[in-house]
């Protein structure tokens, strides 16, 4: 490694990466992903795909890293055919009765998610759960948990991850509805003609 003067601040320096760097950290991630997404229950992860298959409509909702990812999931959803919406969105609908709302709090205590999951649950809603902790409020209210085991921003633990606060629980959750996405596409028999007709056109 070599050090280099930062260009606003002379008096500093940072350690330039090298290829080897590089290459360390992509397998740290990759080996960290495969590691959780190998301890997520299975059977749990097919109710889900179960119930998304019977519901009508789908809500998804989330906050900061956890809530960017949960779109994304919602964005594949749509791409399915499949009536999904993101809370808090202006043109997002009342949540009814047997409707599905997921909902992904790394530490399953975020404030706003657990409030609006309790109002969905007596509404009648079904509420799953992506979280790391089982006995945090989401997890408690949700009729279904998908459990990530992965540490929170909260509670960074470095025996658990060597990556900054919650990042591998947000990418185990996006590489799982991402596999749980293919499955669907799989069992709808949804061709990738199919799925990029849905793909927006106003870009």
């Amino acid at each position: 490694m070599v050090s280099v003067p930062q260009a606003n601040n002379r008096n500093s320096t940072i350690v330039a990466a090298t290829p080897a760097d590089l290459n360390q950290a992509i397998e740290l991630v990759l080996t960290e992903d495969r590691q959780v997404l190998e301890k997520v229950s299975q059977t749990t992860v097919l109710q889900l795909v179960q119930t998304i298959l019977q519901v009508k409509r789908i809500f998804v909702l989330g906050e900061g890293r956890s809530g960017l990812v949960i779109r994304m999931v919602a964005m594949r959803l749509m791409h399915l055919g499949l009536q999904v919406y993101v809370v808090g969105e202006t043109t997002t609908p009342s949540i009814q009765p047997e409707d599905l709302l997921i909902a992904c709090s790394g530490s399953g205590s975020t404030g706003i998610v657990s409030a609006i999951s309790i109002k969905a649950k007596d509404v009648g809603a079904i509420v799953v759960a992506v979280t790391t902790k089982m006995e945090s409020t989401l997890a408690q209210i949700a009729n279904l948990v998908i459990k990530i085991d992965a540490p929170t921003k909260e509670g960074q633990n470095h025996q658990q991850s060597q990556q900054f606060a919650g990042s591998l629980f947000e990418q185990a959750t996006l590489l799982l509805f991402d596999a749980l996405f293919y499955v669907l596409s799989q069992g709808l028999n949804k061709s990738a003609d199919a799925l990029l007709a849905l793909h927006t056109n106003l870009e």
